[in-house]
C-alpha cells in the first residue's frame, strides 16, 4: 500500500489535529488492519470505518469534503 500523495482538508477550528508522527502511527494501523481483514474482507472494513469515523466527527459535509480529498491524485 503506497502512501497517499494528497493534502488532507483543514480542521474546523478547535479541533485537534494529528501532526506527522500521528499520522504516520495511524497509515501503519490502517495498512495492518487492511492486512488482518485480507483481501476479501477489506472493502467491507473500510466501510464499516468510514462510518464509524463519519459518526465521531458528526459532520455530513465534512465527511463529504474529506471523501472527495481522498478521491483526489488516485
Amino acid at each position: 500500500m503506497s502512501q497517499p500523495s494528497t493534502s488532507l482538508p483543514s480542521p474546523a477550528p478547535g479541533q485537534p489535529v494529528l501532526g506527522i508522527a500521528g499520522l504516520e502511527q495511524v497509515y501503519d494501523q490502517l495498512a495492518t488492519a487492511i492486512d488482518q481483514a485480507g483481501p476479501d474482507k477489506a472493502e467491507l472494513f473500510l466501510v464499516k470505518l468510514a462510518l464509524l469515523n463519519a459518526q465521531a466527527l458528526g459532520d455530513a459535509g465534512a465527511f463529504g469534503r474529506h471523501l472527495q480529498a481522498a478521491l483526489q491524485d488516485l
